[in-house]
């Protein structure tokens, strides 16, 4: 076999990828971001386990246009929203987070979110590591009343991850979310990523 090009490489992994997921019959734009996360991922098992809110990517997409910032709960998943440089916040790292969840007795990633909470309203809230800074998130919307555009919500472990997602699903926000225990910061920076290229997509049209 003559050695592929990497862009050859993607296509028929595309290719691979659209024969299956266009079996589930989702909509076109939803259909980019599931994609992109079984291409992430090399596990067809996203293609049933994803919940996409009707307005996730319309409101992602907006979000992206109108250069509102993604607020996310991991440095791997911010240094994996490649496309978006400059406008992702994380603050697990900073040194103030790092001393008060410790005199609060909270994860870092909930005192993260907490100290970002500031710039919730109309932002993208991507959460791909810790079901604890999802639970905040969400009890941060009800008593601060800010409002995310969308919360990318797939967070991965044995405690608390498949609850903290069933909670994103009944609080009435736009979200992109999977049920189970399975996540990760790949995923959430697939989904982004691929919100980003539509956003992009878009504004070339309009121009």
């Amino acid at each position: 076999m003559n050695e592929l090009s990497p862009t050859d490489i993607e296509k028929r992994s595309f290719d691979i990828i659209d024969e299956k997921l266009l079996q589930k019959g989702y909509a076109l734009r939803e259909h980019q971001i599931v994609r992109r996360i079984v291409h992430a991922t090399a596990d067809f098992d996203f293609a049933d386990s994803m919940r996409l809110h009707p307005n996730a990517v319309d409101s992602g997409i907006a979000a992206i246009c109108a250069g509102k910032p993604v607020i996310c709960d991991a440095r791997m998943l911010q240094a994996g929203l490649t496309r978006l440089t400059g406008r992702v916040l994380c603050a697990i790292d900073d040194e103030d987070v790092r001393h008060a969840a410790k005199a609060n007795g909270m994860t870092r990633a909930a005192t993260a979110m907490q100290k970002l909470s500031d710039a919730f309203e109309g932002a993208i809230i991507a959460i791909g590591n810790a079901p604890t800074a999802l639970f905040k998130v969400l009890e941060l919307v009800k008593t601060e009343g800010v409002k995310p555009a969308l919360i990318v919500g797939i967070p991965v472990g044995f405690v608390g991850a498949a609850e903290s997602k069933e909670a994103l699903l009944e609080s009435g926000l736009c979200y992109i979310t999977n049920v189970g225990q399975r996540g990760g910061s790949p995923i959430v920076a697939a989904a982004v990523n691929a919100l980003t290229l539509l956003a992009e997509s878009d504004e070339q049209e309009s121009n």
